[in-house]
């Protein structure tokens, strides 16, 4: 697709590789709009970047109708939804709660998928589209610790084959993205970024794949593509 004026939403715009995403995609030409929880760092990051935003918490269900026609209203329309925001929460079994299960499912998983939702009819209408879901190679493979974290990206895994099925034929592309380990502000209570690591990826190669996978043309897309850094 052709990113000039493509009109796109960056969920968790305000850090990290939303951050990363939204610059890039401005740098394209494009119109971006941002989300994020935090309203003071958001509308700095949206002037810094010189993006729209709008507050927005995926996990506050009752909200998302309400907000995502403010959006389509600031935006003038959408042909690219990024399903950026996310968080982790890491615990042993047998120490594992059903709060932490809800938390994550209900931002990773159950947000996520009534958004995208409630996107889709400005998709259909228009016949085309581009919905990109950021999992992570935690939804290729568990790990100690991972069980609440790696089952919400392998359930976003499943709900991205799934969507690529029913919208292949409405010429709306749905890719995954999953990248390795990003130093960022994930996971961290202070939501202070981490300094990148000579071993480990940084946003920007995070960005960088985004926008080379929208930028092909619409007669092709990339299910699905996973980033590893190269040392570890």
């Amino acid at each position: 697709m052709n990113l000039q004026g493509a009109k796109i939403i960056v969920t968790g715009g305000s850090s990290g590789l939303g951050k990363a995403t939204a610059k890039q995609l401005k740098g394209k030409g494009a119109e971006v709009l941002i989300t994020g929880r935090n309203e003071e760092k958001l509308t700095k990051v949206a002037a810094e970047l010189g993006v729209k935003s709008v507050l927005f918490d995926v996990s506050d269900f009752d909200k998302i109708p309400e907000l995502t026609a403010k959006m389509l209203s600031e935006l003038g329309g959408v042909d690219v939804l990024i399903n950026n925001a996310g968080i982790g929460d890491f615990a042993l079994l047998g120490d594992i709660t059903l709060a932490q299960f809800q938390e994550v499912f209900n931002t990773n998983v159950f947000g996520l998928t009534l958004l995208t939702q409630e996107l889709l009819p400005q998709f259909k209408q228009q016949q085309s589209g581009n919905i990109i879901n950021i999992a992570s190679t935690a939804s290729l493979k568990g790990f100690a610790y991972g069980s609440v974290y790696a089952a919400s990206k392998f359930a976003l895994r499943g709900l991205t084959q799934c969507w690529q099925a029913e919208l292949r034929k409405e010429n709306i592309r749905v890719i995954q993205i999953n990248p390795s380990e990003v130093p960022t502000a994930f996971n961290a209570k202070d939501r202070v970024e981490r300094e990148d690591e000579n071993n480990k990826l940084s946003a920007k190669e995070i960005a960088d794949t985004i926008v080379a996978t929208l930028e092909m043309d619409n007669r092709g897309f990339i299910p699905e593509v996973t980033v590893w850094a190269t040392n570890p």
